[in-house]
Order: structure tokens, then C-alpha cells, then sequence
């Protein structure tokens, strides 16, 4: 027990005084999600593919500007279209790149 606790059980309760009744406020925070901005940075910076990167970082930063307003469904809807077009900018430049690994290696074995 508190020393406040102790002196209050030992001198009593003041007369008159109402019982206390103690509050507990549970504040539910939701989670917004991801923006995935870095992963939009990266694929401005290295895998821009018909813009693709770029338009997902717009998206990402749009998101983000969303959840700083408290809009949780805007964020949500802004940070799913960001991860598709992360999702095809990344998988388009990988096939470009491999493409352009592959084509040249059998260009020189046909010969």
C-alpha cells in the first residue's frame, strides 16, 4: 500500500464523502497499415519501368498524407494500390533485366 493508502485506513473514510468510482477509457488505436514508400522509393530510383515506380511512390505519398489526416480508409486504399504497382514495376524490371542477361548469352552461342 501507498502511504496515502495507509494514513486513509487508518484515520478512516471522511464522513459524507461518496464512494469512488474509478473509469477505465480503453482507446483502440487501428493500425493503418503500411505505405510502403521505401519500397516505392526503390523502385523509382531503380526499377521504373513505364513509371510505374514513380506513380507508386505518388501513391505511397498520398497514403501517408491519409494517415497523418486520420483517414484510415483512404490510407488503406492509397497504400493498396502503391503495393500493386510496386508489385508490377518490380516484376516487369526484373524480366526486362533478365531478358537483357539472357538474350545476349545465346546471341553468342548461335554463332
Amino acid at each position: 500500500m501507498l502511504s496515502g493508502e495507509q494514513e486513509l485506513a487508518v484515520m478512516g473514510e471522511p464522513a459524507g464523502s461518496a464512494p469512488v468510482k474509478n473509469a477505465v477509457i480503453d482507446i483502440q488505436t487501428e493500425n493503418p497499415g503500411r505505405d510502403h514508400i521505401v519500397w516505392s522509393l526503390f523502385n523509382t530510383l531503380f526499377m521504373n519501368i513505364c513509371c510505374l515506380g514513380f506513380v507508386a511512390f505518388a501513391y505511397s505519398v498520398k497514403s501517408r498524407d491519409r494517415k497523418m489526416v486520420g483517414d484510415i480508409t483512404g490510407a488503406q486504399g492509397y497504400a493498396s494500390t502503391a503495393k500493386c504497382l510496386n508489385i508490377w514495376a518490380l516484376v516487369l524490371g526484373l524480366l526486362l533485366i533478365i531478358i537483357f542477361i539472357i538474350v545476349p548469352l545465346d546471341q553468342g552461342q548461335v554463332s
